[in-house]
C-alpha cells in the first residue's frame, strides 16, 4: 500500500536550488506549457509541506507512470508528500475502505455510478459551487460535465461530488484516407451527409461499414455504443439521461428509434460480410477490413483505442484517419460527443485533498500528461498544440467542439442490463430480431430488478 511518488519532502526544500528539476518531465519554465498557471497555484497554495495526500485509483503499469508524472508537479508546487496507489481491483477496494472509514483522501472513480453509490452513502466529500461554475467556464460542453458529476447526498440533496479528469472519445468513424481518395469520397459534416455516402458506396459497388460485435462473454457491447450515440443524435441529452435512469423506458418509442437507426447501418449491402457476420465477428477483427486489398469496408465506428488492433506498421494520418460521427443538421441537437472518463472525488477530506481538486484547474495539470500519451481534455485553458500526437490532437479539438458529453450510457445502467440484457439484446437484433421486441425483453430485465 506504500506505493510513494520519488519525489521526496526533503527534495521539495531543495526545489529553489533545482534539485527537484531532475524529477519533473518538462522543466518548469521551458516549452510552450501553461506555466504561468503552475506559477499562480503555487503562490495561493505553496505552504502545505508537511502534509500527506493519499490518492487511490484504477491506473497501474505506464499508466500509474504518466498520472505520478503529473502529481509530482503538485508536489512541487505545495509541498505535499503525495502517495499513489493502483489497483486493478479499485471498484471493491474503494468500497472497503470507504465503508471500513480507511479510503484515500482522493480517490479516482472510472465510472460515474461508482462514486455516486458513495455520495448517496455519505462516504464522498461534496465540492462547491465554484468547482460547478469552473466546469461551466472552462469545459468544453461545461454544463455536461456538472451535470455526469452532480449526485443525491445522504439526505437526498444533489450536489457537486467529483471532478472530471482524463476523458475517453467514442463517437469516431475510422477509415483508410487512400481508400477514399482514389474513390473521391469526402469526410461527411453531418448525419445526412454520412448516409448519403453509405448509400452512394452501395452504388459503387463498395461495401460501406465493417461492424463486430463479438467479445467473448462480452459479446454485443460495441452496438450499445451505436445506440448511445444515436439516441443522442436523434434525441435530447436530457432524453438520453432518462433513459440511463430508466425514467424513459428502453421500450419507449424513442430508444426503438436509436435501435433502428443502428440497423439502417447494418442493413444487407451495407456491412462487410452482411447483417448475419455482426455479431460473429470480433470487434478488434473488424477494423482490419479497413487494409485489406481490396479493402472489404470504408468505414468503421469505433472509440479511441481501436488503433491498437489495426496492422502492425499502420501509420496514423497516412494509412488510416478518422473524423467525428456527425450529428443530423436537421435535428439542431449541436455536436453530441460520447464517452468515458475518470472522476476524481473527495473520500477523506483534508486541506492537502482540496487543494489537489484546485490543482485539476489549472492548464498545466492537464497539458503534462496531454505532452505524453493516451490523454484527451475537455478543458478550453490548454494547449492543444501540446498533444503527443496529431491524432490525439485531432481527438482534442473533437471534444473541444462539443456541445453536449454524455458517459457511456450502458456502463451506468445496473449490471444486468448494461452488462447484460442490452448485450445480448444487441446480438439479437443484429441477428434478425425487431428492435421492439429487443426493447420489451430489455425493459423486462430491467423490471425484474426491481
Amino acid at each position: 500500500m506504500n506505493l510513494k511518488m520519488t519525489v521526496s519532502v526533503a527534495a521539495l526544500s531543495m526545489v529553489a536550488g533545482g534539485a527537484l528539476a531532475q524529477d519533473l518531465k518538462f522543466p518548469i519554465g521551458e516549452g510552450a506549457f501553461n506555466w504561468a498557471s503552475y506559477e499562480a497555484f503555487k503562490a495561493a497554495h505553496g505552504d502545505l509541506a508537511g502534509q500527506t495526500l493519499t490518492i487511490a485509483g484504477p491506473w497501474l503499469g505506464p499508466d500509474q507512470e504518466l498520472v505520478e508524472s503529473m502529481l509530482a508537479y503538485f508536489e512541487a508546487a505545495t509541498g505535499v508528500d503525495v502517495q499513489y496507489v493502483g489497483s486493478d481491483s479499485f471498484e471493491t477496494q474503494v468500497r472497503i475502505d470507504a465503508e471500513a472509514g480507511s479510503a484515500a483522501n482522493i480517490s479516482v472513480f472510472p465510472q460515474p455510478g461508482l462514486a455516486a453509490d458513495l455520495a448517496r452513502l455519505g462516504q464522498l466529500a461534496p465540492l462547491t459551487e465554484a468547482d460547478a461554475t469552473f466546469f461551466q467556464e472552462n469545459y468544453a460542453a461545461g454544463q455536461s460535465w456538472v451535470d455526469l458529476s452532480t449526485f443525491p447526498g445522504p439526505d437526498g440533496t444533489p450536489a457537486l461530488f467529483g471532478f472530471f479528469y482524463k476523458v475517453d472519445l467514442k463517437s469516431l468513424v475510422w477509415y483508410s484516407p487512400e481508400n477514399f481518395e482514389d474513390a473521391g469520397y469526402a469526410v461527411p459534416e453531418s448525419m445526412e451527409d454520412l448516409k448519403a455516402l453509405t448509400e452512394q458506396m452501395v452504388a459503387d459497388g463498395v461495401t460501406p461499414w465493417c461492424v463486430g460485435l463479438g467479445s467473448g462473454g462480452a459479446t454485443g457491447w460495441p452496438a450499445t455504443d451505436w445506440v448511445e450515440d444515436m439516441m443522442l443524435r436523434i434525441n435530447t441529452p436530457a432524453d438520453y439521461d432518462a433513459w440511463v435512469s430508466n425514467e424513459l423506458k428502453f421500450n419507449d418509442p424513442k430508444v426503438v428509434a436509436a435501435i433502428e437507426e443502428f440497423g439502417w447501418f447494418i442493413e444487407e449491402g451495407r456491412v462487410a460480410g452482411g447483417r448475419g457476420a455482426v455479431a460473429t465477428t470480433d470487434f478488434r477483427d473488424s477494423p482490419k477490413g479497413l487494409f485489406s486489398s481490396p479493402p472489404q469496408c470504408m468505414m468503421h465506428r469505433q472509440a479511441s483505442f481501436i488503433p491498437s488492433f489495426f496492422p502492425e506498421g499502420t501509420e496514423m494520418g497516412l494509412d488510416a484517419d478518422f473524423f467525428y460521427f456527425p450529428a443530423y443538421a436537421e435535428k439542431d441537437l449541436g455536436k453530441p460527443v460520447l464517452g468515458a472518463g475518470t472522476l476524481f472525488g473527495i473520500t477523506q477530506d483534508s486541506p492537502a485533498a482540496r487543494a489537489f481538486i484546485e490543482w485539476l484547474k489549472v492548464p498545466a495539470a492537464h497539458e503534462v500528461w496531454m505532452a505524453q500519451s493516451g490523454f484527451l481534455t475537455p478543458h478550453t485553458g490548454v494547449n492543444i498544440d501540446l498533444y503527443a500526437d496529431d491524432t490525439l490532437k485531432g481527438m482534442g479539438e473533437i471534444l473541444l467542439g462539443a456541445d453536449t458529453f454524455r458517459f457511456d450510457g450502458s456502463d451506468l445502467m445496473p449490471g444486468g442490463v448494461g452488462a447484460g440484457s442490452f448485450w445480448t439484446g444487441m446480438v439479437d437484433y443484429a441477428g434478425g430480431a425487431a428492435a421492439q421486441d429487443v426493447a420489451d425483453a430489455i425493459q423486462q430485465s430491467w423490471d425484474g430488478l426491481q
